[in-house]
């Protein structure tokens, strides 16, 4: 594990705290535009962690591949990212 997943501790603390709230939104019965304004910015807040994990992701495990200049891991961490990006929704 590279150390800048560390960093997004916070976030996801956050989007935990988000979560929670919208569960008690649907139990209180909360009019369903607020639920789902709140679900795009959990969606949003995913997403960023998401960018900067990737972000960290090539900034370490892609670029020591490439610096070891082992051509078998280097093209594994490409076909591992490439499968990562077909799967995105």
């Amino acid at each position: 594990m590279n150390p800048g997943y560390k960093d997004q501790i916070p976030s996801l603390n956050r989007i935990e705290g988000q979560i929670k709230g919208i569960k008690k939104m649907i139990e209180d019965r909360r009019y369903c535009v607020d639920i789902l304004t709140q679900l795009k910015a959990v969606k949003a807040a995913v997403h960023k962690v998401e960018q900067a994990v990737l972000k960290s992701h090539m900034q370490h495990c892609l670029m020591h591949a490439v610096q070891s200049k082992n051509e078998t891991d280097i093209l594994e961490k490409i076909e591992e990212l490439m499968q990562l990006l077909s799967k995105r929704i």
